[in-house]
């Protein structure tokens, strides 16, 4: 009897110590946020998730490259026999190495006890590893200026060589080879390959030059590859934007998706009416709305006010509408179209705000010429300005619209459970591919989905924005471990887009994340096309900004704001929210 007392307090007991020696592992892990150079790690030691001063990690007894040019590593070249040039290819391929075992990654520390001014001397476990070994039998470690695995060094030398690199500065948007004086003396650079050059990046002068017929010499020009942004059937048109090509947005109605939109206001006889998650005051697009008004055209909006902060602009195109109403901050009004007339529609991913109406963020946007979509886009649109929204809202019977040789069907969040009732049914049936080019996914069912699909031999391709890599429930990591091809972006703009391509025959696309909220909470609408024709040109621009993306980040992330992701650095963007705008941020810092 005793001993059927005392053993549950064992049991609570051994639970406890349990818990407590599992806590004590946990908080002994240590959050990797920055590599400094290979050697050089930024380790999050208080658990901020903010690099701080005296958070800088020193492998002991190890040297290497890295294609950081400010930090002079003239002695160890010459050490190894290497040209500047060579230990810059060589330094890029050790960046890639740290990052690619380290970066965003919980470990544990093994400290030496050896410290100095600039950082605390340890050996770094990852994955259970040793990351000083690791480097070592990777050829890119070095001891007192020579290689410890002589022919792994010559296996990484001979890769290192056959890389086409060259050095962009962002401010002057020029580029060097690697061994031109002006871009060595440059401050606001980095190493990359020569293909992932902006499109608008101009060639040195003294160091990229021709020679002519006449004996003068001229810049040598560089011939980027670009993509076509639009596509019609007659009925819809496709528009799309490239963040690869826009490295700043402007106040200007820049984009083929803004003239599109433009071209129906100006054209509008009778109605105009809105649904917008934000605004911003682009003078010909906010003029044209005037316009529009004083010919009699009565204007209705409905908008969303959870976002103030960043659409500060929204009260401006409030004060225009004959009618409005606002979803008061229960979910998001997360909707971003537009009805003219009762009859045609321009509905997408893109916000209505500069980033969207200038291109600078990649999004898919439909105009479509259809009184039968446009009936239905109103039904619900008169819901909201009601009153209803989400889960107020009744639910419309939609049905599919032919539109020349496309089948047109049109969803609406919450009510229609996209993604369990539409999206995952056309996954579970794909044969060939799967592209998904998305600002975020978290959706378990959705990506246990594309994991099946992975699973019996679908090609399943994702792009995602680098802001969301590792966002709660992210599930990159997931992704990948199932064999899924997963590529961060690391450009400026945000991969903006909430759209699949699946097998050349369905494109899905609207304004709706791939999240639990985007399907079951905010108002959102998502459109499933089936074409040939569409699906094909949507591929065509998936495999484009693919090949644009570097291969490391299909098993790594890059840091939204810093000088790894394009253009982010000079674009005056908080790109990653963190209330800090270019060289504010410690990722732009050299």
């Amino acid at each position: 009897m005793q001993f059927n007392k005392i053993l549950p307090i064992i049991l609570i007991l051994t639970l406890l110590t349990c818990f407590a020696v599992f806590e004590t592992i946990r908080k002994s892990d240590r959050y990797v946020i920055g590599i400094e150079q290979p050697n050089i790690i930024q380790v999050d030691l208080n658990g901020n998730k903010i690099f701080d001063k005296g958070e800088e990690i020193c492998i002991p007894q190890i040297e290497t490259l890295t294609s950081n040019i400010s930090k002079n590593q003239l002695e160890l070249e010459n050490k190894l026999h290497l040209t500047t040039t060579e230990g810059i290819k060589l330094g890029y391929l050790t960046d890639n190495f740290a990052e690619s075992l380290l970066l965003n990654k919980n470990v544990k520390l093994k400290y030496t006890g050896e410290e100095n001014q600039n950082c605390k001397y340890a050996d770094i476990i990852v994955d259970k590893k040793s990351y000083r070994e690791s480097l070592i039998q990777s050829g890119l470690g070095f001891y007192q200026g020579k290689p410890v695995l002589k022919q792994a060094y010559k296996k990484q030398l001979e890769k290192a060589k056959k890389l086409n690199l060259v050095i962009l500065n962002h401010r002057s948007n020029k580029y060097h080879k690697l061994d031109c004086q002006y871009g060595l003396v440059a401050r606001d650079i980095i190493i990359i390959p020569k293909q992932q050059l902006p499109i608008d990046a101009k060639p040195c002068k003294f160091c990229h030059i021709t020679q002519t017929s006449n004996n003068k010499t001229k810049p040598a020009k560089v011939l980027q590859k670009t993509y076509p942004l639009a596509i019609s059937n007659g009925s819809i048109k496709m528009y799309l934007t490239d963040l690869t090509t826009k490295l700043k947005p402007d106040k200007k109605c820049s984009s083929l998706a803004c003239q599109e939109i433009l071209t129906q206001i100006n054209s509008a006889q009778n109605s105009i009416d809105i649904a917008l998650y934000g605004w911003d005051a682009i003078d010909e697009v906010q003029n044209a709305l005037i316009n529009a008004k004083s010919r009699g055209v009565k204007i209705r909006i409905v908008y969303d006010t959870s976002r103030k902060e960043y659409y500060p602009d929204t009260y401006k195109i409030i004060k225009i509408a004959d009618e409005s109403a606002t979803e008061g901050k229960q979910y998001l009004m997360h909707n971003k179209f537009m009805i003219f007339d009762s009859k045609r529609v321009v509905t997408g991913s893109m916000n209505f705000s500069d980033t969207g109406f200038s291109g600078f963020n990649t999004n898919s946007v439909f105009f479509i010429n259809s009184v039968e979509v446009a009936q239905m886009y109103l039904e619900e649109f008169n819901q909201m300005l009601s009153g209803k929204f989400h889960n107020a809202k009744s639910y419309i019977n939609h049905k599919t619209v032919i539109l020349n040789d496309a089948k047109v069907t049109p969803l609406f969040s919450p009510k229609d459970s996209v993604i369990t009732t539409a999206i995952i049914p056309l996954i579970d049936n794909a044969q060939k591919y799967i592209y998904v080019p998305a600002f975020i996914l978290t959706h378990d069912s959705l990506a246990n989905s594309l994991a099946r699909a992975k699973q019996r031999g679908v090609d399943v391709k994702l792009i995602i924005d680098a802001t969301n890599t590792y966002a709660t429930q992210s599930k990159v990591k997931m992704l990948r471990a199932v064999g899924a091809q997963v590529k961060i972006e690391n450009y400026a703009g945000k991969v903006h887009s909430k759209s699949i391509i699946i097998d050349d025959k369905y494109v899905i696309a609207g304004s709706m994340n791939f999240t639990m909220t985007g399907e079951n909470k905010n108002d959102e609408n998502t459109l499933i096309i089936e074409n040939e024709r569409l699906a094909k040109y949507y591929r065509g621009f998936f495999e484009y900004l693919w090949s644009k993306i570097p291969d490391k980040y299909l098993k790594q992330g890059v840091r939204a704001e810093g000088k790894y992701s394009i253009g982010s650095c000079n674009d005056g963007i908080d790109n990653n929210y963190d209330g800090k705008i270019d060289k504010e941020d410690w990722g732009c810092r050299n």
